[in-house]
């Protein structure tokens, strides 16, 4: 087995973990929420845990499918044509993950996550 070969099998496994990352991770999601639906939670809370773990299971499986990706085009087609749509669906999956994480966390990838109580941010401090 040559060389190519080798990279063009690791390339489509690494894309069929992302996919298979994806369908799990769905199918988890919507396990778990059925099942707080059953306990009767609140309907904000099943919807809201749904769509968090639908887009980790996403984000995870876009990572997957960007390496395999990347190794066809660095490895097996290196050709100009080929880096400028490696390059597109690299910014398109780059996109697609900031909102992702905009939709779990409420914020941007570069925002600071907001201050807790318990980080010292309980008010100002009054002398002794």
């Amino acid at each position: 087995m040559e060389f190519i070969e080798i990279v063009e099998i690791l390339s489509r496994v690494m894309e069929g973990i992302g996919v298979a990352v994806i369908a799990i991770g769905s199918l988890l999601a919507i396990l778990r929420a059925y099942k707080l639906w059953v306990t009767k939670a609140a309907s904000n809370d099943v919807f809201k845990l749904f769509r968090t773990g639908v887009a980790q299971a996403i984000l995870l499986g876009l990572e997957f499918l960007v390496a395999g990706d990347i190794i066809r085009t660095v490895a097996v087609d290196p050709t100009f044509q080929s880096v400028g749509v490696l390059a597109i669906i690299v910014l398109i999956r780059t996109f697609l993950s900031f909102e992702m994480t905009l939709e779990i966390d409420g914020r941007w990838p570069w925002q600071q996550a907001p201050a807790t109580p318990s980080e010292g941010s309980g008010g100002p401090s009054v002398p002794a």
